[in-house]
């Protein structure tokens, strides 16, 4: 066949991680212009990501049938956080990967990705080279296999990252039209300048490299790409097929390569049901036998390049300007918020540059005393990144480091090399993509140059912080109040800045309200505890003990004594220290006891004072994630109350508002609101249940339909969601049984009068499951007479429409 289509999606959403919880951070309502920031973010970030592959498939077999016909790539951070967030998501990538090597004649669909989505023509040479080789081995992590293309962050291109594209192997890249510069055919002197676009995208070309070596380039077809992505060509499967199909030339004597490349997000979250228009795109050419599908690997081993292409240098596929849009205020933007201005942009880099080169010779002079060569074991420490085991991090020691290290200089090497990975992703590339320095992305950016400011500190002593201050100065926000980055950096991440202490302030005040194992883990972190002792007295409570937390990212540990004095609601006061010897312990444990016991509690807190100092700690020093769940715990017995005393108005008055309502007389709106507060509580209590009454759900539906009233429909939808997933998990553990069938089936049922918003994604995946393993075998003892086969098709036929199947 001579025409070949191949469909490329990109995906990079960087995962919103709190540097120093190593965990994705809730949104954080406190941002400025929150609305706008949290809008932007639902658009980059990895849990939406996710969640957008999840609901623009209705199956996991759906993401299997696609990304076994697509050329794609993810962003090693987004693999890492679906890995363990959403990791049917995940195994699904990598299975699609795996059948695409069988469909494509040993060829894979996985991309790998330059790792953290660095510019790279503005990254320094270490960083490129470590860029590559953590991407590669990311990739081989996960897929198994050697890269065969690797996406630049943005298409950015420049001659120094493709030879190292090429020295470790990578046959391809895609890039841009408009990156063309010229070509020529090989064998011929004579070179064909290209502007505008003009380049033929339908086959390779070679780029021959200065140092002898070469790699492939697809240029991706730039019109029909812009088509699918901004002009609803994805509201047609076959309108998608035609217009890949019109691309080519009526006739060929030559095999051709129709390519696209968009965001991945465009099949169905951008473009809702857009999966469905590239899965019957992809059923419509083969069955029509229009086109073979193809994947890059497949069409360059067949048809190997004979064009030589050369590049615009520094240019990349989302910039008019080169790759100023992660540099200057070249005018490239969202156009979300028009006339504001991104001079920002200068700043930010110059400030992070101003770190970058001054950590350098503090990391190769220090790292030098553990290893030979400093930048082949930062090279190296991806494969802790990958897996931070005990036993894996000590077989990296072994192999890149001196022997014989001392448990201190452990912890010092890995603050080395954690120093070295934060300085790489405070580049990811969406730190400048959008409009303001107070938005997610450049405060994420942020985020990682504070750690890096911090780590600084600590190891050497040198506080950069006043330079790269100064700088953040000169960098404008648009948001007046916010006046520039330094303003930002001040209220915004200097805040969030964690040591080994404050992991200890968390522990030691939450556990008023957590009851911690004696070995517990904490994000990232682990505390063991060495000794506790609780006083409670009524509302109040005191507790007293010792523990020492260790971060498992760098191995560093600190012992800490606490003191914490609850007295209801949300008063607390807590103190801690890191330095209380044995004695003095023994001497604080015995006397804030007595004073407890005695109820002197002016006396008790002069006391702490004695013992710890003067600092004290309250709810508010408690990570940000856990504060919702401490304070819906402490408002949990008002909330009780007064679920008792609209029950009791319910229950007394209730005839009186049935006489009303078989009057048709409306309720005065009080009472309504009583009704309503009542029976959303008994669904949602209902719905929360291990063994859910379906009688008692029926009573409380009919109850509902009898007072036409307004429910809490997100929280019944989730809690609904949440019960039918785990009944279909049930049933998924016994599937002919019928009777786990037909609970779900009767579920389902009385719930479709709520009109909740149910999530039926996990249900429908193991609906679909379960009907391809069982559905021809119940058929079949159907149709012979089994009675029991019979009643479970029924019920499967009934449970499939309910799921929209």
């Amino acid at each position: 066949m001579k025409r070949h289509i191949c469909i490329h999606g990109h995906f990079y959403q960087p995962p919103r991680e709190n540097p120093w919880l190593e965990e994705i951070e809730i949104q954080d309502s406190a941002y400025p212009y929150h609305d706008w920031n949290e809008r932007i973010s639902t658009e980059c970030y990895a849990p939406n990501t996710a969640s957008r592959i999840l609901n623009a498939h209705r199956k996991i077999s759906d993401i299997v049938n696609n990304y076994t016909k697509i050329s794609f790539n993810f962003g090693p951070t987004l693999l890492s956080w679906m890995e363990r967030n959403a990791p049917g998501v995940y195994r699904a990538i990598v299975v699609s990967d795996k059948i695409s090597l069988e469909r494509f004649g040993g060829h894979g669909a996985a991309m790998a990705q330059a790792y953290n989505h660095m510019i790279m023509p503005l990254a320094n040479s270490r960083d490129k080279r470590t860029q590559v080789i953590w991407g590669i081995k990311d990739f081989e992590f996960r897929f198994g296999r050697k890269p065969e293309g690797m996406w630049l962050p943005e298409t950015a291109v420049d001659v120094e990252s493709l030879e190292l594209f090429a020295e470790f192997g990578i046959k391809f890249t895609i890039l841009a039209p408009h990156q063309a510069k010229r070509i020529r055919r090989i064998g011929e002197a004579d070179w064909q300048d290209i502007t505008e676009e003009r380049v033929d995208p339908k086959m390779p070309y070679l780029c021959k490299l200065p140092s002898g070596n070469s790699i492939s380039f697809f240029f991706y077809d730039g019109p029909v790409s812009r088509d699918v992505a901004f002009q609803g060509l994805l509201n047609n499967g076959e309108t998608f097929a035609q217009r890949l199909l019109g691309a080519f030339p009526e006739a060929s004597s030559e095999p051709l390569l129709e390519n696209i490349a968009t965001d991945g997000e465009t099949y169905g979250h951008h473009h809702k049901l857009g999966d469905m228009a590239l899965a019957y795109c992809c059923h419509y050419l083969d069955k029509q036998k229009l086109a073979r599908v193809t994947i890059y690997g497949e069409f360059l081993e067949k048809n190997p390049p004979k064009w030589v292409a050369e590049i615009h240098e520094n240019s990349a596929w989302s910039c008019a300007h080169g790759v100023e849009r992660w540099r200057s205020d070249c005018g490239c933007n969202t156009g979300l918020n028009p006339g504001w201005k991104q001079k920002w942009r200068e700043p930010l880099r110059r400030a992070l540059d101003l770190l970058r080169d001054r950590m350098i010779p503090l990391y190769e002079k220090e790292m030098q005393n553990f290893a030979k060569a400093p930048w082949e074991a930062r090279n190296a420490y991806i494969e802790v990144v990958l897996d931070r085991s005990p036993e894996q991090v000590e077989k990296f020691f072994k192999k890149h480091l001196r022997p014989n290290l001392t448990a201190e200089e452990k912890v010092r090497c890995l603050k080395l090399l954690e120093l070295q990975r934060h300085a790489m992703l405070m580049y990811t590339s969406c730190g400048w993509f959008f409009d303001d320095i107070s938005g997610l992305e450049a405060t994420q950016v942020l985020q990682y140059a504070a750690r890096c400011l911090q780590l600084t500190k600590e190891m050497f002593g040198v506080n950069l912080d006043g330079e790269f201050h100064k700088i953040l100065k000169s960098a404008p926000s648009n948001v007046p109040e916010l006046k520039d980055g330094a303003q930002i950096f001040d209220i915004y991440i200097r805040p969030k800045v964690l040591d080994l202490f404050r992991v200890g302030v968390h522990y030691a005040v939450s556990s008023i309200f957590e009851n911690y194992p004696p070995e517990a883990e904490i994000f990232c972190y682990h505390a063991h505890r060495d000794s506790l002792e609780e006083h409670k007295k009524g509302e109040e409570k005191l507790i007293i003990g010792r523990a020492r937390i260790r971060s498992q990212v760098t191995w560093e540990e600190l012992p800490i004594t606490f003191a914490v004095l609850y007295l209801g609601k949300h008063n607390l006061r807590g103190h801690i220290s890191a330095v209380m010897e044995e004695k003095e312990f023994t001497e604080m444990r015995k006397q804030l006891k007595e004073d407890f016991v005695k109820n002197n509690m002016r006396i008790l807190l002069e006391g702490a004072e004695k013992y710890f100092g003067a600092e004290s700690y309250s709810l508010w020093h408690i990570f940000k994630s856990v504060q919702g769940k401490v304070l819906n715990q402490i408002l949990e017995p008002a909330l009780d109350e007064i679920r008792y005393l609209f029950r009791h108005i319910y229950e007394h008055h209730y005839p009186v508002m049935q006489a009303k309502q078989g009057l048709r007389i409306s309720l005065p709106r009080t009472l309504a609101t009583t009704v309503e507060f009542v029976l959303n509580r008994d669904l949602l209590e209902l719905l929360d249940s291990d063994i859910l009454d379906l009688e008692l759900l029926k009573r409380l539906v009919e109850e509902v339909k009898r007072w036409s009233l307004e429910l809490d429909n997100a929280s019944l939808s989730f809690a609904a969601t949440q019960k039918v997933g785990a009944l279909m998990q049930q049933w998924a553990q016994s599937p002919e049984n019928e009777e786990a069938l037909m609970t779900a089936e009767s579920v389902f049922k009385v719930l479709k009068v709520l009109q909740l918003n149910l999530d039926r994604w996990k249900a429908q995946n193991i609906y679909f499951s379960i009907g391809k393993d069982y559905l021809k075998t119940m058929q079949e003892r159907s149709s012979q007479g089994n009675a029991k086969a019979a009643q479970w098709l029924a019920a499967f036929q009934s449970l499939g429409s309910y799921l929209e199947i």
